[in-house]
């Protein structure tokens, strides 16, 4: 649970309350890469166990909110689960390509193939 720790303590700070979607990842994972994240958030999720929705201020600015400074918000735990998290099954290793074949296909790219 430590990533709803991460969650509500992120809503509880100043001006990280108006932010209305959350989510956490891995320590391995590079959060300034879209795709890593994005990734994780597909492979790494059950919505049903890993989303939390809530309600809170809003940004009274905000437009989507059904009424001034009030809104909703969601967190997705991304990370790897425990056993004490819901997981019964083992969590398999990440696949990485390896680096021998991953220079081919730069070398590839590079001449237009």
């Amino acid at each position: 649970m430590q990533a709803y720790k991460i969650m509500h303590g992120l809503w509880g700070m100043g001006q990280m309350m108006f932010t209305k979607y959350i989510v956490v990842v891995d320590a391995d994972v590079n959060v300034h890469s879209t795709s890593e994240v994005l990734f994780r958030l597909c492979a790494n999720t059950d919505p049903q166990r890993d989303s939390i929705f809530t309600k809170g201020p809003a940004d009274v600015l905000d437009h989507a909110t059904t009424e001034i400074g009030i809104g909703s918000k969601i967190g997705i735990d991304a990370t790897h689960k425990l056993v004490g998290e819901g997981s019964v099954r083992t969590w398999p290793p990440l696949i990485k390509m390896d680096e021998t074949v991953r220079r081919k296909i730069d070398a590839l790219r590079a001449s237009g193939r």
